[in-house]
């Protein structure tokens, strides 16, 4: 009788357990932020996610200037502020604190401030604040040495971008060192201007023929971590995320990519790469071929959702980046420029804010 008692228990037990992880499985929140779109007083805050190759892999024959189709069609849209997959001084300088870390990311993604902290006397904090000053008191017809000035500025908190906006909008004679800009620091623009990334040749561009005064750096890599210093297990982590991307999808999404950039030089070759790019497909493609596959990779460290869980939080913190701008500056019309495998998650995430309205790419790039 105890063992059959004790049986049933268990049975019971068992049964429960079954019961609530399916539960688990089924739970849908009832509260859905997304249907609740206001509308706000005032004008709505609208995003457009225009998903980019990133220039830099482009082939070194391809003509920039043939960038220019895209940018009148960005330009007609008229954003009021433009986002770009650029690492903020502010977090730059936040990652710098803690070298065991964060020392390959800075290396990689952030610019060395030294050389405008010594023309200006200004650290990156220091500098983001004054930054902010000078544009609150921000004149409506600024002389060549306010924007010379500003640029400086911006260099030194970390800021490349909007120190080439700034840069930009001066007339071809007044791009000069000068009122903390020095030599080697106008020269470090000059060369800027230049470099193939969608950074200087859209954003920088975009935002001084619309006359902003700066862009806004959104990328987030707080959430990088180091190699693992077992060879053996880098090994494995990486052997196992190749095999998971090696599917069809895959296969077909770069030889899509190859097709679209032998036309290039085609009419309109440029701005079909752009179309297919944030079409609603190419978004899914993305997932199945890269993050849908790492997620069911079966290793038993679960390297793939390391992998995904890793990804899925860089862009949450990238949306939580430019939501902060929103909230900061309401009403604006924001385009924000990112690597076309963002585009699926910025906008899932960004279509949750309540005072968030996403824009179409499709009818921009028609």
């Amino acid at each position: 009788m105890l063992r059959i008692v004790c049986r049933l228990a268990v049975s019971a037990c068992a049964l429960a357990l079954l019961a609530g992880a399916a539960q688990a499985q089924t739970y849908q929140p009832t509260f859905h932020p997304e249907t609740l779109k206001g509308p706000p007083a005032g004008k709505p805050n609208e995003v457009l996610v225009l998903g980019t190759t990133h220039l830099s892999g482009l082939p070194k024959t391809f003509d920039m200037g043939l960038l220019s189709p895209l940018i009148d069609r960005l330009a007609a849209w008229k954003p009021t502020g433009i986002a770009t997959e650029d690492l903020s001084g502010l977090q730059c300088d936040a990652l710098r604190r803690n070298p065991t870390r964060y020392t390959e990311t800075v290396k990689r993604y952030c610019d060395d401030t030294t050389a405008a902290a010594a023309a200006t006397g200004l650290d990156v904090p220091k500098a983001n604040v004054e930054a902010d000053r000078l544009l609150a008191a921000w004149p409506a017809a600024p002389t060549p040495a306010q924007r010379r000035h500003l640029a400086a500025v911006f260099l030194a908190a970390g800021e490349e971008g909007s120190a080439l906006v700034q840069w930009l909008r001066l007339p071809e004679a007044e791009r000069k060192a000068g009122d903390g800009l020095t030599e080697d620091l106008a020269a470090g623009l000059a060369k800027a201007q230049v470099r193939r990334n969608e950074t200087t040749l859209i954003s920088a561009v975009l935002a001084a023929r619309l006359g902003h005064e700066r862009l806004w750096s959104v990328d987030d890599h707080s959430a990088d971590t180091p190699d693992s210093s077992d060879p053996v297990e880098q090994k494995a982590f990486e052997a196992a995320i190749m095999k998971a991307w090696d599917n069809p999808v895959s296969h077909a999404r770069r030889a899509e990519n190859e097709r679209l950039t032998a036309d290039l030089a085609k009419p309109d070759g440029l701005l079909n790469l752009y179309r297919a790019f944030n079409t609603a497909n190419a978004q899914l493609m993305a997932y199945k071929g890269d993050f849908g596959a790492t997620f069911v990779e079966p290793s038993p460290q679960g390297f793939g959702r390391q992998y995904l869980g890793y990804w899925e939080t860089r862009n949450l913190r990238m949306v939580g980046n430019i939501r902060e701008v929103l909230g900061q500056h309401p009403g604006m019309r924001m385009l924000a420029i990112v690597g076309a495998s963002h585009k699926g998650y910025y906008e899932a995430y960004l279509n949750q804010m309540h005072d968030v309205r996403l824009v179409s790419a499709d009818a921009v790039l028609r």
